[in-house]
């Protein structure tokens, strides 16, 4: 399983809203679903669920109980998508339900770059970086 053995794999808790999250990044970045178990004491809850985005492991679950996540799984930082298509990448996610943060665009550095958030408070950067980028 491709990028499921190497690398740091973010790890995101939801307080019940995993699978949709998982049926959701299926739309928006093309996602595949590679395992989903769901929890023995509610099955519309996930236990564990991963999914793999351009070629990396995004791992979820549900957490239930008095640590369950208020709020953003990644209230402080963002996932960032590294693409050789990255208007593709964008519009896709735009169609899809994300919203835009900051919109894609040359940036002063010299990468086409924007920031947008999906409906469960994750927000992801689409990157094409200079030589491929176009404005």
């Amino acid at each position: 399983m491709a990028g499921s053995d190497a690398g740091v794999i973010p790890y995101l808790s939801f307080a019940g809203q995993a699978r949709a999250a998982l049926v959701f990044y299926e739309q928006a970045f093309a996602a595949t679903d590679t395992a989903t178990m769901p929890d023995q004491a509610d099955p519309d809850r996930l236990m564990h669920g991963q999914t793999l985005i351009n070629g990396g492991m995004v791992m979820v679950c549900d957490q239930a109980g008095a640590d369950a996540p208020t709020g953003s799984p990644l209230p402080h930082g963002h996932l960032q998508l590294v693409v050789a298509d990255g208007a593709r990448w964008w519009q896709r996610a735009i169609d899809a339900g994300c919203q835009v943060v900051v919109p894609y665009a040359r940036q002063f550095w010299g990468d086409d770059w924007g920031l947008l958030v999906d409906p469960y408070g994750i927000r992801w950067g689409v990157l094409q970086t200079g030589a491929a980028a176009t404005a």
